[in-house]
């Protein structure tokens, strides 16, 4: 059957000579699969420029029962998204965020909040013109709420611990190694809040980003099954020495 569907591309693998299989997190199903063209013709050029990492478009696909690859139909973009494709600092971050999201969003079944906050997301890092330093911390962050994992802030304070493996703040260091310093844990408050309305006024040192993604992931590690290395990390990572 044909449906409409917007449509998140998040990953790509050839699949033999003339097609890819591309992932694309959808709002109508959730993530799926999807045989495109790739090649030298007409099709095939469409196809690359519009199944790139991150490209947030309308859809119309043909679902089948049992089928585990789809295909499109037709689609185009949903808006422009210059900035996030040409733009070196959007385009790269776009690429490690839909890698971190390819590995995150393994449920087929769709979830309206998730997709709108994705979407909406694409739309601040396309149009956004400070702070964008800080755009893959705040993303990271307000992800753990679609995810079901994000810390329990009660007992927050500012000689407090973070432990990481039950997602929350303890006054005493907890027994288990999964838990950041009392530095740390003052460092991780002020990322809870920040935003993508205020992220323009949050500095942090090469040391301190490097150690907040690192930390970031550790948590993704302890409460996401099968939380695969991010390769693209190293990438992004230099964008800001």
């Amino acid at each position: 059957m044909q449906y409409k569907t917007r449509g998140i591309v998040l990953h790509s693998i050839p699949y033999k000579d003339n097609y890819s299989i591309v992932s694309v997190y959808t709002e109508e199903f959730g993530r799926a699969s999807y045989m495109v063209p790739r090649g030298k013709s007409k099709k095939a050029a469409a196809s690359k420029a519009l199944f790139m990492p991150l490209a947030v478009l309308d859809m119309d696909v043909e679902h089948m029962p049992k089928r585990d690859v789809h295909k499109v139909k037709e689609c185009r973009f949903c808006f422009p998204q210059s900035d996030v494709f040409c733009h070196p600092v959007k385009n790269i971050l776009a690429l490690f965020l839909a890698e971190v999201l390819y590995r995150t969003l393994k449920n087929p079944e769709p979830d309206t909040s998730l997709f709108n906050y994705i979407y909406n997301s694409i739309v601040t890092l396309e149009t956004s013109e400070d702070g964008i330093a800080n755009f893959h911390i705040v993303f990271l962050f307000n992800l753990l709420h679609y995810l079901g994992i994000y810390p329990n802030t009660e007992l927050q304070k500012e000689d407090s611990y973070f432990d990481l493996l039950n997602g929350e703040f303890t006054l005493l260091p907890p027994q288990h190694r999964h838990f950041l310093s009392q530095q740390e844990s003052r460092v991780f408050s002020r990322l809870l809040r920040m935003s993508f309305e205020n992220m323009s006024l949050y500095g942090f040192s090469r040391h301190e980003r490097v150690n907040i993604i690192n930390r970031i992931f550790e948590y993704y590690r302890l409460h996401i099954p099968d939380f695969n290395e991010i390769k693209s990390l190293s990438v992004m990572q230099s964008l800001f020495e």
